[in-house]
């Protein structure tokens, strides 16, 4: 890759619509935040914790993410984590985020849903005072445990309704398919929050159709393997559902061997409104930014490719249509130059 492309990457405005903002937590703050509480870490130093991030699928990852997460205790710990993750999206030039989090990681250790919300939310009210940057926080529930904990979750989260847009489904995908949660689902969509879902990561095709026909979401969280059924396929293009593909996240957890083995450009070609995403930064090997770079050094994708996943990235995203166009014509007119 040339050296001005990989510039062009680094500089486009782009949105950010598939990253766990616990997944932000770098070992430095984990362990800074660990000893501002008073937390005992099995890991006796930063580079320990480090080396502990060689995942062998999506189970020994969330085993350390939420190992991770026990250090989170008050509204100022969220904050500092939302706050230094989007310090590093706006040295992206990431212009919109839309952030997932964990409430019941939080709430199972006793800490209260609103200290949880709280800090996430003063950090991003601030990056728009601060950045210019918009975004906006999706509660996900735990698939691992039952529907009726992300019940009790959806009463916890509705007197701060107005700090969230949308809910979505996220942890072992293996075993727990979207169906499980129809019911709390169809009280989300009443209730008019936008609804996503991770699906197609570990779990096969069949879970993007069930979350697209049972829970009615309007965009699938991965969905890489949508490609082993065409049917499913040429219907996620022609409705235009969005993929938010996160690419260095699949590597580390062994969708696909190496980045050169994965099929982005694939997707591309089938038609699909893919974004690159970053997943759980911390603990995958990058930010936004590194997961185009290595993307593109890796596969013969080129400048109108990247012009494509910059436009597709705010086409996918949850704001109106004045503040879609306003971003795509930025993104037109930085390609333009």
């Amino acid at each position: 890759m040339d050296a001005a492309l990989r510039t062009r990457l680094q500089q486009m405005p782009k949105a950010e619509l598939h990253m766990h903002i616990e997944g932000s937590l770098e070992p430095e703050l984990i362990f800074a935040l660990a000893k501002r509480n008073g937390v005992a870490l099995a890991y006796p130093s930063v580079d320990a914790l480090r080396r502990a991030y060689a995942f062998t699928d999506l189970q020994s990852f969330l085993d350390i993410y939420y190992a991770g997460a026990s250090v989170l205790l008050k509204e100022q710990d969220f904050y500092d984590m939302t706050w230094a993750y989007l310090q590093r999206a706006h040295a992206d030039n990431v212009r919109h985020t839309e952030m997932f989090f964990d409430p019941q990681t939080h709430t199972e250790r006793g800490v209260p849903f609103a200290t949880v919300i709280d800090g996430i939310y003063r950090a991003l009210q601030d990056a728009r005072q601060q950045f210019g940057m918009t975004g906006a926080l999706i509660m996900c529930f735990l698939r691992h445990l039952s529907e009726e904990e992300a019940f009790a979750t959806l009463e916890q989260s509705l007197p701060h309704r107005d700090k969230f847009i949308g809910v979505g489904l996220d942890s072992s995908e293996r075993g727990h398919p979207p169906e499980k949660f129809a019911r709390v689902f169809a009280r989300c969509r009443e209730l008019g929050l936008h609804l996503v879902a991770h699906a197609g990561e570990e779990g096969p095709p069949e879970y993007i159709r069930t979350a697209l026909d049972v829970l009615h979401v309007e965009r699938i969280d991965h969905g890489v393997r949508c490609l082993e059924d065409a049917a499913l396929t040429e219907r996620l293009a022609r409705d235009k559902v969005p993929l938010t593909v996160c690419p260095l996240s699949n590597v580390k957890l062994r969708v696909f061997d190496k980045a050169a083995d994965h099929n982005l450009l694939k997707l591309l070609d089938a038609g699909l409104t893919v974004t690159v995403n970053s997943d759980d930064p911390a603990y995958f090997g990058g930010y936004v930014n590194d997961n185009f770079v290595q993307m593109f050094e890796s596969l013969p994708l080129e400048k109108s490719h990247a012009h494509r996943l910059a436009r597709n990235s705010f086409a996918a995203a949850f704001i109106d249509e004045a503040g879609k166009r306003k971003y795509l014509e930025e993104v037109d007119a930085f390609f333009e130059r």
